[in-house]
């Protein structure tokens, strides 16, 4: 598989996000605690960017009038009609069988591990001599 970078991993804060088009594809990339992770952009119910989605835990209880947040920052919630999906997987909290969005792999790498591209244009020598630009051919 091809890998795309996309931003530097400072560019999306903790419990942020940031929409990217690779390829294509529109996808939303997520910073989950310091953990990256990156969904299909678009919900499946009526194509809202989930980029724009309410971030936040999955609340649950036991009782009325008694509740907790368990995994804080791992859903997305669809910000026209609020189907909610998690983060890491995709998988839909609304319809699980049968709905989720895509996900995707995300790494963090460093600078200076990435290759150069495959592709490469003509360089020209250029120097200055008096006060004109000379191009060697």
């Amino acid at each position: 598989m091809a890998q795309h970078v996309v931003c530097r991993s400072d560019e999306i804060p903790v419990g942020g996000s940031r929409r990217v088009n690779v390829a294509g594809r529109d996808i939303a990339i997520f910073n989950v605690d310091g953990t990256f992770a990156a969904i299909a952009n678009r919900c499946p119910h009526e194509g809202a960017s989930l980029c724009k989605g309410r971030i936040y835990g999955l609340i649950r209880s036991d009782e009325p009038g008694q509740y907790w947040v368990e995994r804080p920052g791992e859903l997305v919630r669809c910000p026209w009609h609020g189907w909610e999906f998690d983060i890491r997987t995709g998988k839909s909290y609304c319809d699980p069988a049968r709905t989720r969005v895509k996900s995707y792999d995300v790494s963090v790498t460093k600078g200076s591990a990435l290759q150069e591209g495959p592709y490469q244009i003509e360089v020209y020598e250029v120097s200055l001599q008096d006060n004109y630009i000379v191009l060697t051919l």
